[in-house]
């Protein structure tokens, strides 16, 4: 009996196989990886099972939390609702990527300063998406930046400490796009 390739259509009764993983190759926060994927594998997974950046969370895994917010040449996505061979070729920012711990990112400094977060789960995710809100620069009030954020959940209730971090940064930059 001659036997089956692994990649061919269903026969009455029968299931194909799944594509088997193949490279994928992904800038991370200026680094160049090629990883083995199959191609169903989310940008998240990819981030946190095949790379160890693990900063970025996975929260509801359907894109209505925010917990994943990475950013993608710039804009902001949800990571979990995002195939990572989507992205070759392009910029992806996660947390990590933002600052470091010896110099942190405007964003992270005043997310500490004005003690915006309680059990920290969606710290990430929501300074990503406030970066993103930055670099969209469609942000100037406080009712702008609540509702650009709000796809970024919070269950810890922190949002005001989120709302003045990320206003103090926006201020500070309109300040310095005027000089």
């Amino acid at each position: 009996m001659p036997q089956q390739p692994t990649n061919a259509p269903a026969r009455a009764g029968g299931v194909a196989a799944p594509p088997s993983a193949g490279p994928v190759h992904l800038t991370i926060n200026g680094q160049q990886h090629t990883l083995q994927l199959a191609p169903w594998t989310t940008l998240l997974d990819a981030l946190r099972e095949y790379l160890n950046l693990t900063g970025t969370k996975k929260g509801c895994d359907h894109g209505q939390c925010g917990a994943c917010t990475v950013l993608v040449d710039g804009r902001r996505i949800n990571s979990c609702l995002s195939l990572a061979v989507m992205h070759e070729g392009e910029e992806i920012t996660t947390i990590e990527g933002l600052g470091t711990t010896e110099s942190l990112h405007p964003l992270q400094q005043a997310f500490i300063d004005h003690d915006a977060f309680q059990c920290g789960y969606c710290t990430p995710g929501q300074i990503c998406s406030a970066q993103g809100l930055i670099n969209e620069s469609k942000a100037r009030t406080e009712d702008e930046i609540r509702e650009l954020m709000s796809g970024n959940v919070c269950r810890c209730g922190a949002y005001v400490g989120i709302l003045n971090a990320v206003k103090e940064v926006v201020d500070k930059q309109s300040l310095e796009h005027r000089r």
